[in-house]
């Protein structure tokens, strides 16, 4: 007892900088670790989702933490809808052969030609990475899916539990929900059946960022201000492109933004934006008010539940 009390009066006399005392980046860290553990240890065939995002490349970089100094006992998995952003696509391809990692892909493009997918009038792709995705599930035989989404970004997002259960379907019923008390998760599964597991569940937008910026993790430049052609759609900037935008009534104009968060291009929003520093992103984000989906996801806007419809059907 003496010693703790000599521990807190020298973190009092110190001005709390303790060496023992965790900030709160140590804290979701040391939890995202040890979900990834835990998961090496519960199932036999996990896989990342990994996109070139930022979110899956922090992932990447916590799985990478977790096992070192031994290889990630996991292979990656990407859905590319064929409306990627070339940025984002290098990207990806440099860290898989930085880390000498197994990528699958499961292309949207091939479904189309082979007649299983049908193109939507609106030409987004988003909603058609389903299919794909849960046929990539079956056909490696994985158990355990590593996403990236984090709770503060959406309202469905925000009440699936870090052990999220589909069914033989890859769909997922909220009434099936386990608890989650004191960081112990329930992988129990029927044959047939996973689990997603989203090991940033509790961080927030500005928490990755600040965490981006203490370890040094490289971003592709798309996530910074840069000039780019766009045009407005939906009170929002879509890229200019070979994905069906613009139309005819829509102009073209070039205007400095970056995009707070990636996906398929025909429905993802840009914002206007001189950030071209980490530091000025923490800040740009530390003064909004609107979260990055809310902002720029026009794939969460076709109804009041989207999200939710799409991750009952088996989406991310």
């Amino acid at each position: 007892m003496r010693a703790v009390a000599a521990l807190n009066e020298a973190a009092d006399n110190s001005g709390g900088s303790s060496p023992y005392a965790l900030s709160h980046l140590d804290a979701l860290e040391s939890e995202a670790v040890h979900i990834f553990r835990e998961v090496a240890g519960e199932f036999e065939r996990p896989v990342i989702l990994f996109s070139g995002g930022k979110d899956s490349i922090v992932m990447l970089h916590l799985a990478l933490k977790a096992f070192a100094p031994a290889a990630i006992p996991f292979s990656l998995l990407h859905v590319d809808t064929g409306h990627n952003f070339p940025e984002v696509l290098e990207y990806r391809d440099r860290a898989v052969a930085q880390h000498s990692l197994r990528l699958h892909v499961a292309s949207v493009q091939e479904y189309i030609d082979a007649g299983k997918l049908r193109e939507r009038p609106d030409g987004t792709r988003n909603p058609l990475q389903t299919v794909p995705l849960t046929e990539a599930i079956q056909q490696h035989r994985f158990d355990a899916v590593f996403g990236g989404g984090r709770r503060d970004e959406e309202k469905a997002r925000a009440k699936e539990r870090v052990f999220s259960l589909r069914d033989e379907f890859s769909q997922w019923d909220p009434r099936r929900q386990r608890p989650e008390l004191w960081q112990l998760y329930n992988g129990r599964h029927a044959p047939g059946e996973h689990v997603r597991v989203f090991p940033l569940s509790n961080w927030t937008e500005l928490d990755v960022w600040q965490y981006i910026e203490r370890e040094k993790i490289e971003l592709p430049e798309i996530y910074f201000a840069h000039e780019r052609e766009v045009f407005a759609r939906g009170g929002m900037w879509l890229t200019a492109g070979e994905w069906g935008g613009p139309k005819e009534s829509e102009s073209v104009q070039t205007r400095l933004i970056r995009y707070r968060t990636v996906g398929d291009m025909s429905c993802t929003g840009a914002v206007d934006s001189d950030a071209t520093t980490l530091d000025a992103v923490i800040a740009e984000i530390a003064a909004s008010r609107l979260t990055e989906r809310g902002a720029t996801r026009a794939d969460d806007k076709m109804s009041e539940a989207a999200m939710e419809d799409r991750k009952r059907e088996g989406y991310f």
